[in-house]
């Protein structure tokens, strides 16, 4: 016969639950040098450490600094120690994670090719209209649509025309309002 729970059981099993996994957007502003992304990269892998989405440029030339987009999923803990083990990295300037810090906005772009007949073609561009993909190639037998939207909109696209290739650009995130990604201020040196 099965005994109930205790309280204090059921207590415990709601904070393992709350300890889930969630996905996380982090912003690095890091020194536009060779190997830097290397470093970043071998950061997550040298612990297990999943990234879902990477995207990196160049944003300003003059001072040489790049903005790293990651998308990234783990426990709260996790997350922390991610961020902590970055911003420790000698040429990373900042850390930010816009999924704690407030609104933010993310966008992500998928070229998306389907092959078929006439009628699929047709059907595919019914679909692309109301999904608000453009059209940016055309053949007899193909098309390819380009999207721009959320992740889940991206998803829902593809889900849709089930394509034939599919290449995404990955997230790439900024806050809404005031805030801005910053430098962390350097130390005076003696």
């Amino acid at each position: 016969m099965a005994q109930p729970v205790p309280q204090s059981s059921q207590a415990l099993f709601s904070d393992a639950v709350q300890a889930a996994e969630e996905r996380h957007t982090l912003v690095v502003l890091v020194d536009n040098e060779p190997g830097v992304l290397a470093r970043v990269i071998g950061l997550f892998s040298g612990r297990g450490y999943n990234i879902d989405s990477l995207t990196v440029a160049e944003i300003d030339t003059a001072k040489a600094l790049s903005r790293i987009n990651i998308v990234t999923t783990g426990t709260p803990l996790v997350i922390e120690q991610i961020k902590n083990l970055l911003a420790k990295l000698v040429p990373v300037h900042s850390v930010q994670d816009l999924t704690v810090e407030g609104p933010h906005i993310e966008r992500e772009l998928a070229l998306v090719k389907v092959i078929g007949e006439r009628e699929r073609l047709i059907g595919a561009l019914r679909i692309a209209d109301f999904m608000h993909a453009r059209l940016v190639d055309s053949t007899p037998e193909s098309f390819v649509f380009e999207m721009t939207g959320t992740t889940s909109e991206i998803d829902s696209f593809i889900h849709m025309l089930e394509p034939v290739e599919v290449s995404r650009a990955g997230v790439v995130a900024i806050s809404r309002g005031r805030l801005l990604l910053q430098e962390r201020e350097q130390a005076p040196e003696d």
